[in-house]
């Protein structure tokens, strides 16, 4: 019973009186749940009238999980402050935090949601699970809408990680509960105006799964001046073109003795039993151990499916399929006055609904309207291996505390199962034929292998060469995060963040992920708002000029001739670090660059219009650096060699603010960064002639035999 406790937020035992500001108690209570409209009533008194509840609806609104978001830290006539020693301590999260994903599994959702279906008389209401924890301070409300089982637990598998940065409220609606759309409508209505009445620079998330997501947009479409973020997950918009449609009649016909068949036909239709058996398996487990787990997930999953049809029997089923017809005919028909921001995640092997042409319409039917494809999975992407929630959120840049969002003060660290997935499944192969080693340097001029002479505490500027195409930025992020604990925060083209690379094709890939390991738009004020928080910052001088060079500029610093950083850096006192990065050489040969391309028909008119609405990050004027056309170039990949980094003597700018005032001084403090970083990569052009284990042949019998990829030796400094 202790982990369907873990499920409920309810108050055991409650007192009249001015002591009714409580901290939130989590027991199994079915027997108390109050209707959600006395819930909503009793709320709006507080809001407007500052009245303390009476003994009889007290229970009705602690239970409906608002009490504790609405009243935390607030003083009205009649109530008092909670004590201070039972405030909740806000930590810093740290890099690299356990998020607590994958520790829950669908089986776990099976035998919650066994409990919860027990008939109580009760109409829709709001709880809030308790695995979620105590949120972040400032923490937005988050309000999920389930799909056709109603119970509100679709959320399950990432309830540990929504709940450090949301106040969760999930939406129950009892398997014999019949209320119509139009009412579910104004229930969710109801509770997203208190939510912006008590918070109203806060937005209000609506996660709606499914039916859920035809709610989401059916409260969004009637309440356009409330700051809304509408995540819909699978929505059921597309109902009338849904799979579901042949079986109507069929379950409308199927006698009452076989209704234990119901749960087998929705089953063949709903998720990927494989990807729900695959949540909490590690990838590095031997692919045995992983075969095993695997087994073991599936036995257990596959007879829980017969409560299925207890959670859905025939007639509600019947029932929820027709209140799903009319909440994608209400949906579809608002869709236009629907102004709040909106992110589609669309599953590319539903087999329930057309999801992932659903995606691709809704992004052009709705305004601020984005999408996300997950092309492996299936009708139950929230309850599947390969998604977690916070971050997707985290990758599209839709969190946020306030009416905008701040890439600096919105940003959220990465978590130990982002590393592992980012940088051991996504990225793998490019690490994998890599193999970066890295060098550094110490105060007394030492080279060293490793990061011990770049400082430990910043704010450090590490400004460097910007290999082809970034080769060098995901070695150079791992080995931070692995060997000193710290998130380099990489300065990036904007063209990465507002859109231009957004089609409603998109799937979570590479720039999501950069988003997600930190990396903001250049900008100078991004680039004060970092230094001014003591962060790690990865600056390219020479940019997109650099990273998309011509042939025959390999390991050529091409930056502008203005000190950009140099002040900025002083400012703060920043450490300096040069580096240099050598090896795209051995990764990929140039076929085709920009002046190749200009040179082509048709493609060359491609080039010119895409960079038509490209955003500068210098003026125009600013020299070829200011005025470089962005492309994609052509090239063959090779047989892999190697990168290698090398951190130079970090430059202290403290003690030196006469560059604050002098430009000369400036500039010449400015050329000698740069000639550092040249220094660097001639360094290591020269001594990776000495480096046995530059050949990928070498490093992976090296591998197979020794250790690790990050452990493979190179030349001695």
């Amino acid at each position: 019973m202790a982990s369907l406790a873990a499920s409920f937020l309810v108050s055991p035992s409650l007192r009249p009186g001015p002591e009714w500001v409580r901290p939130r108690c989590r027991v199994l209570g079915r027997s108390v749940y109050g209707g959600a409209d006395r819930v909503a009533s009793s709320l709006e008194s507080i809001a407007l009238n500052g009245t303390p509840p009476s003994p009889v609806t007290e229970p009705l609104i602690e239970e409906s999980g608002y009490l504790a978001a609405r009243t935390k830290g607030k003083k009205r006539e009649g109530e008092r402050r909670l004590d201070d020693s039972m405030a909740v301590e806000i930590e810093e999260l740290q890099v690299l935090w356990d998020d607590g994903y994958g520790s829950a599994s669908v089986k776990d959702y099976l035998a919650v949601a066994k409990e919860m279906i027990k008939p109580d008389g009760g109409p829709p209401r709001w709880f809030c699970p308790v695995e979620c924890g105590q949120p972040l301070k400032d923490s937005p409300v988050l309000l999920f809408l389930p799909g056709l089982d109603g119970v509100g637990m679709g959320l399950v598998l990432h309830h540990k990680t929504l709940g450090r940065f949301f106040e969760v409220r999930c939406l129950h609606i009892p398997v014999q509960d019949r209320t119509p759309f139009e009412e579910i409508v104004k229930l969710v209505e109801k509770a997203v105006r208190l939510e912006h009445a008590s918070s109203p620079n806060k937005p209000v998330y609506l996660v709606g799964d499914s039916f859920g997501g035809c709610l989401a947009l059916a409260v969004a479409a009637r309440n356009p001046n409330i700051d809304l973020v509408v995540i819909l997950v699978n929505p059921a918009t597309s109902f009338g073109r849904s799979q579901l449609q042949p079986l109507l009649p069929v379950l409308e016909a199927l006698p009452d003795d076989l209704h234990f068949t119901v749960p087998y036909l929705l089953s063949s239709v709903m998720g990927n039993p494989m990807k729900m058996a695959m949540v909490n398996i590690d990838n590095k487990l031997p692919r045995r151990l992983q075969l095993e787990r695997l087994s073991g997930n599936l036995t257990n999953l596959l007879p829980g499916l017969s409560d299925l049809a207890d959670i859905i029997p025939r007639e509600t089923l019947l029932w929820k399929l027709k209140l799903v017809k009319s909440a994608s005919a209400y949906a579809n028909s608002r869709l236009h006055a629907i102004k709040a921001e909106v992110l589609v995640l669309a599953s590319g092997n539903d087999n329930m609904i057309p999801s992932r042409e659903e995606g691709q319409r809704l992004v052009k039917s709705i305004k601020n309207c984005r999408v996300r494809h997950f092309k492996d999975n299936g009708h139950t992407l929230l309850m599947e291996e390969g998604l977690n929630l916070l971050t997707v959120i985290k990758g599209t840049y839709t969190y946020r505390r306030s009416r905008r969002h701040d890439c600096v003060s919105d940003f959220l660290p990465p978590s130990m199962s982002e590393f592992k997935m980012g940088f051991e499944q996504t990225i793998w192969l490019l690490r994998y034929a890599s193999s970066g080693v890295i060098y550094s340097t110490l105060e007394d001029g030492k080279i060293v292998r490793g990061l011990s002479g770049v400082p430990s505490k910043g704010p450090v500027l590490l400004v460097g060469y910007h290999m082809l195409m970034g080769f060098e930025l995901f070695s150079l992020v791992e080995e931070f995060l692995r060997e000193k604990n710290i998130l380099v925060r990489g300065m990036a083209h904007p063209s990465l963040f507002i859109g231009a690379l957004e089609n409603p094709t998109s799937e979570f890939s590479l720039p999501d992920w950069m988003r997600v390991f930190g990396a903001v738009p250049v900008t100078g004020s991004n680039l004060y708002k970092l230094l001014s928080s003591d962060s790690y910052v990865l600056l390219y001088p020479g940019g997109a000029r650099e990273a998309l060079h011509y042939k025959g500029e390999e390991y050529k610093c091409i930056w502008p001739d203005q000190p950009e950083f140099v002040r900025m850096a002083a400012r703060f006192g920043a450490t300096i670090v040069p580096f240099g990065a050598v090896g795209e050489d051995d990764m990929a040969e140039y076929v085709l660059d920009y002046n190749d391309m200009m040179k082509i028909p048709f493609l060359n008119d491609y080039i010119r219009e895409s960079n038509q609405n490209t955003q500068r990050v210098r003026e125009k004027g600013s020299g070829e650096v200011g005025n470089h056309q962005l492309f994609i170039p052509g090239l063959l990949p090779k047989i892999p060699g190697r990168i290698y980094y090398l951190f130079g003597k970090p430059i202290e700018t403290r003690g030196r603010e006469g560059i604050l005032e002098d430009r000369e001084e400036a500039t010449e403090f400015y050329l000698q960064i740069k000639s550092e970083v040249d220094r660097n990569m001639a360094y290591l052009l020269k001594k990776r002639e000495e480096d046995p284990y530059r050949s990928i042949l070498d490093r992976v019998l090296y591998r197979v035999l020794h250790s690790p990829i990050r452990d493979i030796p190179g030349f001695k400094p």
